[in-house]
């Protein structure tokens, strides 16, 4: 009987890494072969610990989804701490994964690695092509290292050591697991708590950043988490078939883009509000309109499942088993 791989899931505590851990175990993978640290037991900013962690542990697999990452506001005020902190978490474990034998690993990366005026839909192939959106530079800088890190060790060990890392992109995520800080929260968690506490509040008026015209691509983070796991498991032959050794990442989205207006309709209907909901046009909106080009995806035999209300109340539900009291 073959022996199930040994997967590292790096950030399990995270919305994504605890959907791919939750649909690894629904999968079949037996919980006992899936290791997991907490940030308190292993900093991965800490290269000897992650050493230390890889020599010890032996995964076969990893699945990296450690970030630090946030909405335009944590982007805007703390951009040191994200291209210091994503790209020294991706160099120790991509580094650690090939010094201690992982052959399989798949780093999840950002829609935000595309130039900020990219032609829309997103192909792979307008990664560096031109200017990135100024609120999130830093953060997608790590993440295009990322995969550049990925590819170069592909590029100098495949052949010898039989590397086989991948990178995917996600579209806007949101989910069970989600970021609900008032400030630093990306868009779908923030609004859902914004409407909640001013339904609490008997608030007649919401007010949302930018001009509400904005247009954005969300999956449902379950969904991310297979779409994960199936480009994990395609053949090597197969996934090269529908890549490049430098242009060897993969779009992931649900291949519809929304208006912010309209997306904060349907989170004040989901949660309940029925006050007015405002627009503030002296608050950035961010790129215009970011929507994934997906087909690559497809080709390879996934499609999203989940649609966007399905997925919000899922994600409104979650929102209330964290903050029972507040609701």
């Amino acid at each position: 009987m073959t022996t199930s791989p040994k997967i590292y899931v790096a950030g399990h505590q995270g919305m994504v890494g605890s959907a791919i851990v939750r649909q690894l175990i629904a999968l079949g993978h037996p919980e006992e072969r899936i290791s997991t640290r907490r940030h308190a037991e292993l900093d991965l900013t800490n290269q000897a610990a992650v050493d230390n962690f890889f020599l010890t542990e032996k995964p076969d697999q990893v699945y990296l989804a450690a970030a630090r990452v946030g909405g335009i506001h944590a982007n805007n005020a703390f951009p040191a701490e994200f291209i210091y902190q994503n790209l020294i978490i991706q160099a120790n474990v991509i580094h650690a994964a090939f010094r201690y034998g992982v052959q399989k690993l798949l780093f999840l990366g950002s829609s935000c690695i595309y130039p900020k005026l990219a032609p829309q839909p997103m192909r792979e192939d307008a990664l560096l092509t031109g200017v990135l959106e100024p609120t999130n530079e830093p953060y997608a800088i790590a993440k295009i290292a990322g995969i550049k890190l990925c590819e170069s060790y592909n590029r100098q060990y495949g052949a010898s050591h039989g590397l086989d890392y991948r990178s995917v992109m996600p579209t806007n995520l949101y989910g069970p697991g989600d970021n609900y800080h008032p400030e630093n929260a990306h868009v779908i968690p923030a609004l859902i708590g914004r409407f909640h506490k001013a339904k609490i509040d008997r608030k007649p008026s919401v007010n949302i950043w930018g001009t509400g015209q904005a247009r954005r691509e969300f999956l449902y983070v379950d969904d991310m988490a297979l779409a994960s796991i199936h480009v994990m498991n395609i053949p090597k032959a197969t996934y090269e078939q529908f890549t490049q050794p430098m242009l060897s990442h993969i779009n992931v989205g649900c291949g519809e883009d929304i208006t912010i207006s309209r997306l904060a309709q349907i989170v004040a209907q989901t949660v309940g509000y029925t006050g007015e909901i405002q627009t503030d046009p002296t608050k950035p909106d961010g790129a215009p309109r970011k929507l994934m080009d997906s087909s690559r995806m497809k080709a390879l035999g996934w499609e999203a499942t989940i649609g966007l209300e399905t997925g919000l109340k899922a994600a409104y539900q979650d929102y209330l088993n964290k903050f029972a009291t507040q609701s």
